[in-house]
């Protein structure tokens, strides 16, 4: 047996064992933006909060997760990051049942009624928001770590080069299936986003990440990972050498520079395009969001998954190709195309618009939801349903359950945000407009650019791979900034598709990268 075949086979287990983890990432950290579904209708200004929060951490655990890998390994590291992702989301499951009638402070929100009059009103922000917030935060140091021992070790386990990028698309194949079930589970748990929705409704996917979690924590405890660093310091205690000394560090070098920032970038890119997706075709605005009055929701996780499922659909493709086509090619005709694929979807009319296929949602939640939500009595749903355009909006109907009389009106506006005018296309077959489409296909570009990014920010780094990738995990709270910018500073302004702007020129840099920034003029320092 060749000594090739011996080490290919000895590596199997370690390399099963990476891909395992970058699919808990993506589950993971996939769970922020379509949770900001539920908070931001409570709350206006708190949609991407958790997603700020999940990325946020990265910036705090960065560097000292790079520093844990070369002090006490992969292995333990992955273990002490398996732990706080279980606690992460059990505290984020406490939100759902802890805190929400404790208000902590209160803010003015100006808002349309249902009779389109303008009105201020004091809003309560309960304890239970800062729960969940915590929860995130917990959950962005499982994460980070995560990344930060999956990324090195599998472009170690490679031999670097095409080999390692090779298997870093591939096990990106795996966290974009894991993220793509996200949403979508999010989505069908949800339906239509009502000022009744909470954290509640989602929490048996929350128990399905913590038994996850659980179980992966049995699976790398008994797995055995090859230990570079430790390793090394080992052999070199052994032969009487001194410690590696670092005369430098990854910030001397201009490429790695150049793709930190890059990095920053990217994941804002890779979270921005689904997640203000998800919040558009959520938003049941004729005017405001895409105009899906009910099951927008449901509707919203469905389409983003598309956009994960075509992310794993790029890996793989990668993966087979990149032993022979070279990272820096890929990371130029993607980011390029990206930005030409989003040019389109701005510029396309939102009066374009496409029938949404009717397995993702379910007809008969409309009338169910009017029923149950709104208050309509068994005999007015019939009399709605035959004749929506002439249905009379008496506001003197008695709710089936309660037996008290309701604003029909108010109440539709109150749960669905839906005046009455519009409630007949409630039951029409939804549509969405055709620059969703666009913005999903891009999942097809960014599946290459964070493994292509890396591969190339730590080409000819040597002794320094580990801190830079605790620098690179650092700067994903890029992740984190860049989306919140997108939906709380250009959405308001700009509009939901305005706001794709903001990618673009993210796109535009990741091409100049590739093009230019990813050459190693360093390459006089020494590495070993």
């Amino acid at each position: 047996m060749s000594s090739n075949t011996a080490t290919g086979k000895r590596n199997l287990v370690p390399i099963i064992t990476m891909m395992f983890l970058f699919a808990m990432i993506s589950f993971v950290t996939n769970m922020a933006a379509p949770f900001g579904n539920i908070w931001g209708n409570q709350y206006p200004w708190a949609g991407m909060l958790g997603n700020l929060m999940n990325f946020a951490a990265y910036l705090f655990m960065g560097i000292p997760a790079g520093k844990m890998l070369a002090r006490v390994g992969y292995k333990k590291t992955a273990l002490l990051a398996l732990v706080l992702g279980f606690v992460g989301l059990g505290v984020q499951y406490l939100s759902s049942v802890f805190g929400a009638d404790i208000a902590v402070f209160s803010t003015s929100v100006t808002e349309e009624n249902y009779l389109g009059v303008t009105q201020t009103v004091d809003m309560p922000v309960t304890l239970n928001l800062f729960v969940y917030l915590i929860g995130a935060f917990i959950c962005g140091f499982c994460v980070c770590m995560l990344n930060t021992v999956v990324n090195p070790m599998l472009n170690i386990l490679g031999g670097g080069g095409k080999k390692g990028n090779q298997l870093l698309q591939t096990g990106s194949s795996l966290n974009s299936l894991a993220g793509s079930l996200t949403p979508m589970l999010v989505g069908a748990l949800i339906g239509t986003v009502t000022s009744e929705t909470s954290m509640g409704d989602v929490a048996p996917l929350l128990f399905i990440g913590m038994a996850v979690f659980a179980i992966s924590y049995l699976i790398i405890s008994l797995a055995r990972i090859p230990e570079p660093a430790l390793e090394r310091a080992k052999a070199d205690a052994a032969a009487g050498k001194a410690p590696l000394k670092f005369e430098h560090s990854p910030w001397n070098f201009r490429h790695f520079v150049l793709g930190a920032i890059g990095i920053f970038f990217y994941v804002g890119i890779e979270i921005g395009i689904p997640a203000e997706l998800n919040f558009y075709l959520s938003d049941s605005g004729i005017e405001s969001g895409a105009g899906i009055l009910v099951n927008g929701a449901a509707i919203g996780g469905a389409i983003v998954m598309v956009y994960w499922l075509l992310m794993l659909v790029g890996r793989i493709a990668s993966g087979a190709i990149s032993g022979k086509i070279s990272t820096r090619a890929q990371l130029l005709t993607v980011s390029g195309v990206g930005a030409i694929l989003i040019f389109i979807a701005i510029m396309i009319p939102k009066t374009s618009r496409v029938e949404v296929p009717k397995f993702i949602y379910d007809p008969d939640a409309k009338t169910e939801y009017i029923l149950t939500n709104v208050g309509l009595p068994t005999s007015a749903i019939e009399e709605f349903k035959n004749n929506p355009a002439g249905f009379e909006w008496d506001e003197k109907y008695v709710h089936p359950e309660s037996k008290k009389e309701i604003n029909l009106k108010e109440e539709l506006w109150k749960q669905a945000k839906v005046k009455a005018d519009d409630a007949p296309k409630m039951l029409e077959t939804p549509t969405i407009p055709l620059s969703a489409i666009f913005l999903i296909i891009c999942g097809l570009c960014t599946s290459l650019m964070w493994g292509g990014i890396f591969n190339l920010a730590v080409e000819g780094l040597g002794k320094y791979t580990e801190q830079a990738s605790g620098i690179f995990m650092m700067l994903v709270v890029g992740g984190g900034i860049m989306p919140l910018v997108q939906h709380n500073l250009l959405a308001p302004s700009l509009g939901y598709m305005g706001s794709y702007w903001l990618v673009i020129a993210m796109l535009l840099y990741l091409f100049y990268y590739a093009f230019v920034g990813c050459k190693n003029v360093n390459k006089n320092i020494p590495v070993d």
